[in-house]
């Protein structure tokens, strides 16, 4: 690799002195600062002059930013030190993932899943599914989404150490956020570089909807963000029938999905249980979801395997085995019924409540403990509580958080965004509580609840803090 040929791949300016990069060479590593060997190239969004020392003393090859502060220019220069200046940081990202791909894993068959709900579930079913059938496979999805941008070069180390640690991969299951950005700036296209980046040989979209707005402002806007990944995409391309806009994306090779029989091979669909061909492949009791959107992240997962050819057996047996992530709808205490979701947004709220409200019988009553979203701005809370009042039932109780005692800065709920909820709410006669803290909400609730009602916990709040303060309320 040539510096001068990095520095222009990600649109960037070189500093300092190119013979430092050529003279120490390069591992192959792109990381972190903090956990930078010699030889590594580290990509951060901001450094300082500090930073750039620290850098240098490490003998890291090359260091990529998008904001060097207050002198971080010039003691680069002072210390002959390669920094590359870039106005797209997630070009490097992108360019770290692709190179890491190449290195480490070029032989291995590469899914990428995108859309605005149910990209952790389908990405860690397809993980489950390859890894029970044998296969050595890795995915950036875990249980509170963190690794799912290209806003840092996690997933360029995260393979890298794989590899080294554990051998060569068959399989890389990337999810990825189907609009980003950073610092109120929309990274555009962010989905399509990832999945160019990765070379994904097969693609899931399961759905297009409102999150992220600033980034995105309607609907049509997030289509435009989603809508040039299948041209990434070199085999298949899964995708969510049921969704209108998704149906409109093209791929030479399309799969659908499908809560309702579809008459066509090319297609894996619901009808009391998970057909193929019109063959059952896993019956409806032996799922390990009970929710239609759950079922569909299912059928995604189904067709994506099936795309890279496994076998129905191992695919059936990969999905009866299926543990589900925290917070998808995960059942934490039965006296009473206490379930944990993730809904975070319009669509997610709505079908996690009607969802919900199935399992409501005559005499129970629904608590449903919603987590106002922090910093994240007016409009998204907005459409967030019209969704509660959308699925709003007179057998629901309303508890809204603020969760100060759980988050940190970046997500404090600012005075706006809890106005935005009680001027809704107010508007349409919706009672509710609010509580600036999560543990006053939970304990508030518990002890209002009986042994018979059901407890719903939804919103973006991390749930290892929710599980402990819940935990601690509970005895």
């Amino acid at each position: 690799m040539n510096i001068n040929d990095l520095a222009l791949a990600v649109e960037g300016e070189l500093t300092g002195n190119n013979d430092f990069f050529t003279k120490e060479g390069f591992t192959g590593r792109f990381t972190f600062l903090n956990e930078a060997k010699e030889g590594d190239i580290v990509i951060r969004h901001w450094i300082n002059g500090k930073g750039i020392g620290i850098a240098a003393s490490k003998k890291i090859a090359c260091l990529i930013t998008q904001n060097p502060k207050d002198d971080a220019v010039e003691f680069a220069k002072k210390l002959n030190f390669p920094l590359i200046v870039t106005d797209k940081i997630e070009l490097a990202n992108a360019y770290a993932l692709s190179w890491t791909v190449d290195t480490y894993s070029p032989n291995s068959k590469n899914i990428v899943i995108t859309g605005t709900n149910g990209k952790s579930t389908t990405s860690h079913l397809i993980y489950h599914i390859l890894k029970n059938a044998g296969f050595h496979v890795l995915t950036n999805t875990d249980s509170e989404s963190e690794f799912n941008t290209l806003i840092d070069p996690m997933i360029s180390k995260l393979i890298a150490d794989e590899v080294i640690n554990n051998g060569n991969l068959d399989y890389l299951v990337i999810e990825v956020s189907e609009v980003q950005g950073w610092l109120g700036k929309l990274m555009q296209h962010h989905a399509f570089l990832m999945a160019n980046a990765l070379k994904a040989d097969v693609g899931v979209i399961t759905n297009i909807a409102m999150d992220h707005i600033g980034l995105v402002n309607s609907i049509d806007e997030v289509f435009d963000e989603i809508k040039t990944v299948p041209e990434a995409i070199r085999d298949a391309c899964v995708l969510n029938y049921d969704d209108e806009l998704v149906r409109k994306l093209k791929h030479k090779n399309v799969f659908y999905s499908s809560m309702n029989k579809l008459n066509m091979n090319n297609a894996v669909y619901f009808n009391d249980g998970i057909y193929y061909k019109d063959e059952l492949i896993v019956k409806k009791e032996d799922l390990p979801f009970i929710s239609n959107h759950f079922i569909q992240n299912i059928l995604s997962a189904v067709g994506a395997c099936i795309s890279l050819d496994l076998s129905i057996d191992k695919i059936a047996s990969g999905v009866k085995s299926y543990k589900a992530l925290n917070r998808r709808f995960t059942k934490l205490n039965d006296k009473p019924l206490i379930y944990d979701d993730f809904a975070h947004n319009p669509d997610g709220i709505k079908a996690t409540i009607a969802e919900t409200l199935k399992l409501l019988k005559e005499n129970q009553k629904l608590f449903v403990v919603c987590s106002i979203r922090g910093s994240r701005g007016v409009e998204i809370n907005k459409l967030n509580v019209r969704a509660l009042v959308s699925s709003f039932n007179p057998n629901i109780e309303l508890i809204l958080s603020s969760s100060n005692d759980v988050v940190d800065n970046l997500n404090h709920v600012n005075q706006d965004e809890r106005n935005i909820f009680f001027e809704v709410l107010d508007k349409n006669n919706i009672h509710y509580t609010h509580f600036y803290n999560l543990e006053d909400s939970l304990r508030y609730t518990l002890n209002k609840a009986d042994n018979k009602d059901i407890i719903l916990l939804i919103g973006k709040v991390r749930r290892s803090e929710e599980r402990r303060v819940g935990k601690e309320c509970r005895s």
